[in-house]
């Protein structure tokens, strides 16, 4: 028991650690730009292939600097040419066009590198076992993907409520046409902080790409949870997407790990109730209901806390 709760409890941080790189440049652009990016697994699969491409060419740590650089480029652009233009006509305009630009990311990345999964790995540098728990050989790779995400959370939190670019770029939101008069650059500040957030889901892409697999269709696995992060969260809020990465990682690492269903707690039902939808609830285990758990936290916060856990406001 002792060897589950743990070995749960670090699997389940690594993974909302993992979660929060990828949601972190989500929040960063919300707060900041109010637009809800669809695209924005989109740019973390882009990071992921930029980082596995970047890797074969120049070795992996070159392409942890250049991906997100290039995508993040890619994210200012976007805002630049495409969703600047998008913005005067509301909030729906910049979800459709959001919604538009994941499926052509999508469809260019099956163009480029093809459906089936590439062969992306971890640097041999940090190809080792960290330390040994309970006999299982834990992974450095891993540990550092903690580090990583970490340094980006206290960064990213110093330079929003610390620094003068983050209380410029805070005020640009409320106060545009008045930060505008002292002599800054509005637009221009929207477009880095959008590119900004890209380069952070890139980040998240090259880092998870030797972890997982890096396939054509990670954006659709994973972008959907991102949502439910930063909901629970609550939007905008940046150690409000920690604190519900954290939660979901740890809910369903021990839902995955506990492999019991009321049948095996309280013993089979009555004959008379077989066969029935019943009987199929009553064997059903956790561990088959894990992936289900996050969207089932997202209702419950909706209902009894609309604004999310550390959120201001509930739109």
């Amino acid at each position: 028991m002792s060897e589950l709760i743990f070995t749960s409890t670090l699997n389940g941080i690594l993974f909302g650690m993992l979660l929060f790189l990828m949601a972190s440049g989500l929040t960063v652009i919300y707060s900041m730009l109010g637009v809800l990016n669809f695209a924005h697994a989109g740019f973390y699969m882009l990071g992921a292939f930029f980082g596995y491409q970047l890797s074969r060419w120049f070795g992996f740590w070159p392409a942890l600097l250049i991906a997100p650089l290039a995508a993040g480029t890619l994210g200012a652009a976007v805002e630049h040419y495409g969703l600047r233009n998008v913005h005067r006509n509301g909030h729906a305009a910049e979800l459709l066009f959001t919604f538009g630009l994941a499926y052509v990311i999508q469809e260019t990345v099956q163009v480029i590198w093809g459906k089936a999964p590439v062969d992306y790995r971890v640097p041999e540098l940090l190809d080792f076992p960290a330390f040994t728990v309970f006999s299982t050989n834990y992974p450095a790779y891993k540990v550092f993907m903690l580090a990583m995400a970490l340094v980006i959370f206290a960064v990213l939190l110093l330079g929003i409520k610390r620094t003068r670019i983050g209380m410029i770029v805070q005020a640009a939101l409320t106060h545009p046409q008045m930060v505008a008069h002292l002599g800054h650059n509005v637009g221009q500040i929207f477009m880095l902080v959008f590119g900004l957030g890209t380069a952070l889901a890139a980040v998240a892409g090259v880092i998870a790409g030797p972890a997982l697999v890096t396939q054509s269709d990670m954006a659709a696995l994973l972008g959907p949870i991102l949502f439910v992060v930063i909901v629970v969260g609550g939007l905008g809020s940046l150690p409000g997407a920690l604190i519900a990465s954290l939660l979901i990682g740890l809910l369903q690492t021990f839902a995955v790990a506990i492999n019991t269903s009321l049948g095996s707690l309280f013993g089979s039902l009555d004959p008379a109730h077989a066969p029935s939808l019943l009987t199929d609830i009553w064997n059903v285990s956790i561990a088959q209901i894990a992936p289900v758990l996050p969207y089932l936290l997202l209702v419950l916060i909706l209902i009894f806390r609309p604004m999310g856990l550390l959120g201001t406001r509930a739109t």
